[in-house]
């Protein structure tokens, strides 16, 4: 089954509101809603990736997603991760990124 048109929007919509915040390196829907075998019930899985990311950022975009919660009827989970978690940490060779990097959607 393939991606669902208000998926793709909601994750453009969040990716916007992000991008107001703090540059984005990476940006990906991943999960159910990405393989197209979601239901009424799948939360949506996004996946970004920073230059740097502290606490504050952190809630902020927390924050954004629980508001396209709200607005899309559709829970929205982040993974949240900078440059250097990704690159340079035990997280490199994590198999949940492996995933996210070959099967994630960029938006």
């Amino acid at each position: 089954m393939p991606i669902i048109e208000h998926d793709i929007q909601t994750a453009r919509e969040l990716k916007k509101r992000v991008s107001k915040l703090t540059p984005l390196i990476d940006f990906r829907l991943f999960g159910s809603r990405a393989r197209g075998d979601a239901d009424e019930y799948s939360d949506m899985d996004i996946f970004m990736e920073f230059e740097t990311i502290d606490r504050e950022l952190r809630n902020r975009i927390k924050n954004a997603a629980w508001e396209m919660t709200l607005e899309s009827g559709i829970v929205v989970t982040t993974l949240l991760f900078s440059r250097h978690e990704i690159e340079n940490s035990p997280l490199r060779s994590s198999p949940i990124v492996r995933v996210i990097m070959e099967e994630g959607v960029p938006v």
